[in-house]
């Protein structure tokens, strides 16, 4: 099984790539740092608003590769908490362009069955952009495709600290109506039901552009377990192809959450069966 959709779409460079994939090893969630459109624009001596504007282009094209690879959920970080300490000309045109993204992409999200999802403090966004990202997310409510989440106002730190804060309140409300006492208990599920992310996998593969070796406060409690993928390559020149790449490295890797690799299992039962 290969990728006719994509194939049929794609340049000499990105069809032997997708050669190289496996449908069945996919990640179920991908998660991606977005980072570069500053540099980007430094090196081409253009303001920074011009490197964001071509990072644009990277997220569509990334949207829609995913979604034709029947990937279940893709997480982009677009507006960290940390964010709000740039340069107000530089905020306001970055909710400016999120406005304009969502006017000019929501149809094609919508009409490639894609669900819009947001995490982070929407609620602290301007007025505006509020009602833009609440429309865009009911329109797309029904779709039973690709999760789209993207991260707004988003901090992990925060993130905890208000599934901590929800759970809290559950268990209020719980105690006033006489429903809890010693038997109420948190644990790691209990947790991930309050998370932003409430409803998706956990991301299997976190990529990161622009070489930076962090995870800058993103999804600290979800890429526990998470492949982490940086490249050197920065946000507005991350292509199809530097996908495809992340992707075949993604299926190369073993995953063992912290226990044998199959050749050590092997040689471990091997071991086993020698002093039997």
């Amino acid at each position: 099984m290969k990728f006719p959709d994509l194939l049929r779409t794609a340049n000499r460079e990105e069809a032997s790539l997708l050669e190289q994939l496996d449908p069945r090893r996919l990640p179920r969630h991908i998660a991606i740092i977005m980072d570069g459109n500053g540099r980007w624009a430094e090196r081409r001596h253009l303001p920074r608003v011009a490197g964001h504007r071509a990072g644009v282009k990277s997220a569509r094209e990334v949207i829609e590769t995913c979604a034709r690879l029947k990937i279940q959920a893709l997480t982009l970080y677009a507006f960290s908490l940390e964010n709000w300490r740039r340069p107000k000309a530089e905020i306001d045109f970055l909710m400016r362009l999120l406005r304009d993204y969502l006017r000019k992409e929501l149809p094609v999200i919508h009409r490639n069955n894609i669900r819009l999802l947001v995490i982070g403090r929407p609620e602290q966004l301007p007025a505006e952009v509020q009602r833009d990202v609440a429309r865009a997310m009911q329109q797309t409510a029904e779709n039973t495709g690709m999760k789209l989440a993207v991260a707004l106002n988003y901090g992990g730190r925060a993130e905890l600290v208000d599934a901590f804060k929800a759970i809290l309140e559950r268990y209020k409300k719980q105690v006033q109506g006489n429903g809890a006492g010693p038997g109420f208990r948190v644990d790691e599920e209990t947790i991930a039901e309050h998370l932003y992310t409430a409803g998706l996998p956990d991301p299997d593969l976190l990529i990161r552009t622009s070489g930076e070796m962090r995870v800058s406060n993103f999804l600290l409690w979800q890429i526990a377990y998470a492949e982490i993928y940086v490249t050197e390559t920065l946000w507005p020149d991350f292509t199809r192809a530097h996908l495809l790449e992340a992707l075949i490295d993604f299926e190369k890797r073993e995953r063992r959450y912290g226990g044998l690799s199959r050749r050590e299992a092997e040689k471990s039962a091997a071991a086993r069966g020698g002093r039997g």
